[in-house]
């Protein structure tokens, strides 16, 4: 009888028990949770449409606050949403609920059909320039920084300020722009700290720069250069290396010693087949710009790749200061279409892919007065005709002499060209009777040889 009892009262309770929480189901499946809000305004313990309610009738104030201070007031509005904010409201509201009684924290937005672009601008330019005043006397702070250089990674700590963190301070005025009121809390920005995941993570990358190298191919030969031999310092940011090159690194320099053509001497095989060593003046040839290739190698390293060209990191001087004649091995550098000149003999021969396309005497500048044609090895900078070349003679009178063809290979002004004028054409003439440094040719001859050279072809005189 008394376990007949017991059974109904444990029935009984079970199914108030169940009513109870059926009921507290309903209750906080249809009623807001204590802790939600829309747009700031809590709406704990109201249905969708009593919060919908709630929410619709309370004015803008357009008002922010700064650390409690009032620092913008504008209009009082009624604010207005779109058509569908109720159901809005609804979805809200299942989202945040429960079987029971929660005190978990909810912010919910319901966006504002009204045109507010003015009043915000407004807003976040006020607010600017209040924090630009409270920061005004204060000092920023300094983040760590992780540096590489010289295979060695240091990280200078971080150093703490005083100013508010401004760019926290207008998230958060995004954040709370359809409340009613905007209360907003200016902390003093902190800076990254040595031991963040930021600057582990740079270290970690910058130590790759121990092993970093790549292989920096010089007019086809390939050398091996080291990160330590062309960067100075390292940071890695954002996902990204940003360095300094050496300035004169001496790996360049070993380069351009070794490889490089401009300012050196050539070895050279004359029309006869005699080898000579031209002299080391002339603007033909290329060198490595010490401070291009060692961003260009720099980069390459800091990117992964595995090779690089130098071409673009060369240089030349004279009318094309681009360098000439990179990646030419045969005749020492200078390729087989080139102009040869031979002061001794007067003369000079054409060559075109290695065959000889014209050849002609000719009368080059006047030794005894120091108008010598300058020996070297140049290059042909353009090509003209009919033009009228023009100076000043030994006498030191201005002169204007028109010619057919004209081709010069120095800034200095010497070239090729016709000379109509010319009377003494012997093989002595150079010697007193000379030109003004030009090379000087029969106007039967001329043609051929301006048929014969091409633009940025070396010119060879000795």
């Amino acid at each position: 009888m008394q376990r007949k009892k017991l059974l109904i009262s444990v029935g009984i309770a079970a199914v108030a028990l169940l009513g109870v929480s059926l009921g507290s189901r309903h209750y906080f499946q249809t009623h807001f949770n204590r802790h939600v809000t829309i747009n700031g305004i809590n709406v704990g313990g109201l249905t969708a449409a009593q919060a919908y309610e709630k929410v619709s009738q309370t004015k803008l104030t357009n008002r922010v606050y700064l650390n409690g201070k009032l620092v913008f007031d504008g209009h009082d509005q009624q604010p207005v949403f779109a058509k569908d904010a109720k159901q809005t409201v609804a979805r809200q509201l299942q989202k945040q609920a429960t079987w029971f009684p929660s005190r978990q924290p909810h912010a919910y937005t319901l966006p504002l059909q009204m045109d507010q672009a003015a009043l915000r601008a407004d807003m976040k330019a006020t607010l600017h320039h209040q924090l630009g005043q409270l920061n005004g006397n204060k000092r920023l702070p300094v983040d760590a920084k992780a540096v590489w250089h010289a295979n060695r990674v240091t990280v200078t700590p971080a150093k703490h300020g005083t100013a508010y963190d401004e760019a926290k301070v207008m998230a958060a005025l995004l954040r709370h722009q359809n409340e009613p009121t905007i209360k907003l809390t200016a902390k003093v920005q902190q800076p990254l700290e040595a031991d963040s995941p930021t600057v582990k993570k740079a270290v970690a990358a910058l130590k790759k720069l121990n092993n970093g190298q790549v292989t920096y191919q010089v007019a086809g030969h390939p050398v091996k250069v080291k990160a330590s031999q062309v960067i100075d310092k390292a940071t890695y940011q954002a996902g990204k290396y940003h360095f300094t090159p050496v300035k004169e690194a001496a790996v360049i320099k070993q380069l351009n010693a070794k490889y490089a053509t401009l300012g050196k001497k050539f070895k050279f095989t004359t029309h006869a087949g005699n080898t000579i060593t031209t002299t080391a003046d002339g603007d033909y040839g290329w060198k490595i710009m010490a401070s291009r290739a060692a961003t260009t190698i720099g980069q390459a390293i800091v990117t992964g790749r595995t090779q690089v060209d130098a071409k673009a990191d060369i240089y030349g001087q004279g009318y094309d200061t681009r360098g000439l004649g990179y990646g030419v091995t045969k005749n020492d550098g200078l390729g087989d279409t080139y102009a040869e000149v031979s002061i001794a003999d007067q003369h000079a021969w054409f060559y075109r892919d290695g065959k000889l396309v014209a050849s002609a005497d000719v009368v080059t500048g006047k030794h005894s007065s120091g108008d010598d044609t300058p020996k070297g090895v140049w290059y042909v900078m353009y090509q003209q005709m009919h033009t009228t070349l023009r100076g000043t003679g030994d006498d030191g009178k201005p002169y204007a002499s028109p010619v057919t063809y004209w081709t010069p290979f120095t800034l200095s002004g010497c070239g090729f060209h016709d000379a109509s004028w010319r009377k003494n054409w012997s093989k002595t003439a150079y010697l007193t009777d000379g030109s003004n440094g030009c090379v000087n040719m029969h106007p039967a001859d001329a043609g051929v040889a301006f048929k014969a050279l091409s633009n940025k072809e070396p010119v060879i005189v000795y």
